[in-house]
């Protein structure tokens, strides 16, 4: 069984998301939505994972790289591939599919519960958060999770959209908190990275196993049992 990752260049680690597909299974196959050579052929793929970024979808100097990915998730609609989107994934998604993204009133950088009416897809959490942007799911989704920012997860589909990032390890949450930009959303949003590193290292097994539950979710629903 195939696996396609989508993820930035420099910024393509999967994670505990990557960890348990391989469990189940699936030979990963990464490619970069920051490259002129992303494939749109997505019923080459068993699974379409689209990782997070520290892109806006609405950003005019990616809008040729957005495009690409939108295409890729409009060909996985087209041929009922199954398709998660994480964070950024799922915004792509929303604007792929007729939704729209846009700054979030709120910001949410670290752990956080969210409301869900499917813990099977979308578990309660808590999950890490590093969004500065919320989607509008297409009409046709139904919304299964939200927080006080806005929705949280969707179901469209064989795809399933979750704002929160189920696949970070403690080392994923140093190397973002590390870059020129978590310094930035540090002083602009008054966060304590050090504080968030602490935390992430003391829930670190206890998030593989919600990570590891969430993803038997996701393939249980979407693949085994369509």
């Amino acid at each position: 069984m195939r696996a396609l990752i989508v993820a930035n260049t420099g910024d393509d680690d999967p994670g505990f998301v990557g960890e348990r597909l391989v469990q189940r299974g699936y030979d990963i196959e990464l490619q970069y939505r920051d490259q002129p050579s992303l494939a749109i052929a997505a019923q080459e793929f068993d699974v379409i994972v689209l990782l997070g970024s520290d892109w806006s979808v609405y950003w005019d100097h990616v809008a040729d790289d957005v495009g690409r990915e939108s295409e890729l998730v409009r060909d996985a609609a087209e041929n009922d591939v199954p398709l998660l989107g994480i964070c950024y994934g799922a915004q792509s998604m929303s604007q792929a599919l007729g939704g729209s993204v846009e700054p979030a009133h709120r910001v949410e950088i670290g752990w956080f519960d969210i409301d869900s009416e499917d813990v099977q897809l979308a578990p309660s959490g808590p999950w890490f958060e590093y969004h500065i942007d919320k989607f509008t799911p297409p009409d046709d989704a139904k919304v299964i999770a939200h927080s006080s920012a806005g929705p949280q997860a969707y179901r469209l589909g064989r795809m399933l959209a979750v704002q929160f990032h189920p696949e970070v390890t403690a080392g994923i949450i140093r190397r973002w908190a590390s870059s020129a930009g978590a310094s930035d959303d540090e002083r602009k949003y008054g966060i304590d990275f050090a504080t968030v590193i602490a935390e992430s290292d003391s829930v670190e097994q206890q998030a593989r196993k919600r990570c590891h539950a969430f993803v038997d979710g996701f393939l249980d629903t979407f693949v085994t049992q369509a």
